[in-house]
């Protein structure tokens, strides 16, 4: 294939202790294709990161045949507005990426400033049918589904023969997130279960890390904050956990749900945003509603009274991930970049 240049905007951030995001792992992954990837920005300071995004689409605008921007629905959400409008002016082809879970409620909020900016897109790259669904009922056309990838081939599978249970949680720390409702799960949990324990794995973004390490202290809870890892650290520490949870408040197609099941970890996870669309529950993970510890623990007691049929279910999580693969999903993206 003949080798093309592309512009990445988006957050990469994970020199600065932030986790890696797609700019990296599908910027590194096109770039293993072939293409030429230019990445921004790594600036931690949001105005930096935004006059560092804007010019270098300026610089290299001409250079580059599309620029593929993240879009997220928080404040991000204007980045890349303002990338996109320097992209029209300059007359330069783009391909928003639809990453934000609360991107529906960001289509309600800023209509205007949304259909600028996504209709004006070459296409509109949707990860879950779950974003897919909410654009389409908005009237967007230039729209297509392209989930997130790994590559399972560094996702070695176990089948987990005893659920201690050993809990395991892989986000940032952030609000949004609730990883305090992890703790309070393993509150209750060794009330009945007193060998049960949590590993929580990731950076703070919000000051939500000390917020769960003074929860933690004051209930004298046993859990391990380990700060981020590296992705082959925290696969290596996952053959020690044997319950998956994902307590986010919001959410859209989550990579670390999306490899908890390449392991073999049995997922109990919150059925918001884009989850119910990833997974079927109870045959490839457990749906549960937000805010909820209880139905946490009551899940959790239920992995541990019925483990042949949870390996049943890891199985099948498995098989659904694989569709994930990168060197199937790559097709979907060679497709598109060659349009």
């Amino acid at each position: 294939m003949q080798k093309r240049s592309l512009l990445y905007i988006g957050n990469k951030l994970s020199q600065k202790g932030i986790p890696v995001t797609s700019i990296e792992t599908l910027g590194n992954f096109l770039e293993k294709e072939g293409f030429c990837v230019y990445k921004f920005s790594d600036k931690k300071n949001k105005l930096f990161r935004l006059v560092d995004m804007l010019w270098n689409t300026f610089v290299y605008a001409r250079k580059v045949t599309v620029v593929l921007i993240d879009v997220y629905s928080t404040q991000n959400f204007y980045f890349a507005l303002a990338v996109a409008n320097l992209c029209r002016l300059l007359k330069v082809p783009y391909i928003p990426i639809l990453r934000g879970g609360n991107l529906p409620e960001r289509l309600e909020r800023s209509w205007a400033q949304s259909k600028k900016l996504f209709h004006g897109a070459k296409m509109n790259v949707a990860p879950s049918p779950y974003l897919l669904e909410a654009f389409q009922n908005k009237g967007f056309q230039n729209l297509t589904y392209i989930p997130n990838t790994i590559e399972i081939i560094n996702y070695p599978f176990l089948k987990r023969k005893v659920y201690a249970p050993k809990l395991l949680w892989v986000r940032a720390f952030a609000d949004i997130y609730n990883p305090i409702l992890a703790l309070e799960v393993l509150e209750k949990l060794i009330e009945t279960h007193p060998g049960a324990s949590l590993c929580m794995v990731g950076p703070d973004k919000d000051g939500s890390l000390q917020k769960c390490k003074r929860f933690a202290e004051d209930n004298q809870l046993p859990v391990t904050f380990t700060g981020k890892l590296s992705k082959e650290d925290w696969i290596d520490l996952s053959t020690d956990y044997d319950i998956f949870l994902n307590t986010t408040n919001f959410d859209n197609t989550p990579v670390s749900v999306i490899e908890a099941m390449a392991l073999g970890l049995p997922v109990i996870t919150t059925n918001v945003g884009g989850i119910p669309y990833l997974v079927q529950n109870e045959k490839e993970a457990i749906l549960v509603p937000p805010n909820d510890a209880h139905i946490f623990y009551q899940k959790i007691i239920a992995i541990m009274e019925t483990p042949e049929a949870i390996n049943e279910m890891t199985e099948r999580a498995r098989k659904k991930v694989e569709r994930f693969d990168w060197q199937k999903v790559k097709e979907l993206w060679l497709a598109l970049l060659k349009e």
